[in-house]
């Protein structure tokens, strides 16, 4: 299985790729595809027939999924790597830059 650094819920910023710079909650990690989804970011139109959940059908705008490469978690304003500690019998997420648990 693998493991990511990221989980959902964080808040991250777009290092590479056509949305650099921006911030957003991940709502969804895809495991399978290597991808998260966050929130705001990666918006495109999707058109979609009408049902009963949607009558009039239309155009709906929806995020889609990034790489998990081209994120990072963010502590304090700034993009962070993220390591493992072990602190007592627990196993906890640690930022590279201050050394702090997140």
């Amino acid at each position: 299985m693998k493991k990511f650094k990221i989980k959902s819920g964080d808040t991250v910023k777009v290092i590479a790729g056509d949305h650099k710079g921006s911030e957003g909650k991940v709502l969804q990690i895809l495991k399978d595809k290597d991808r998260v989804v966050v929130e705001g970011v990666n918006m495109v139109s999707k058109h979609t027939k009408p049902s009963a959940a949607n009558p009039q059908g239309g155009i709906v705008k929806k995020e889609a999924p990034l790489h998990v490469s081209n994120v990072a978690l963010i502590e304090n304003g700034e993009a962070v790597r993220v390591g493992y500690k072990v602190e007592g019998d627990k196993k906890v997420r640690v930022s590279r830059k201050s050394d702090k648990a997140i």
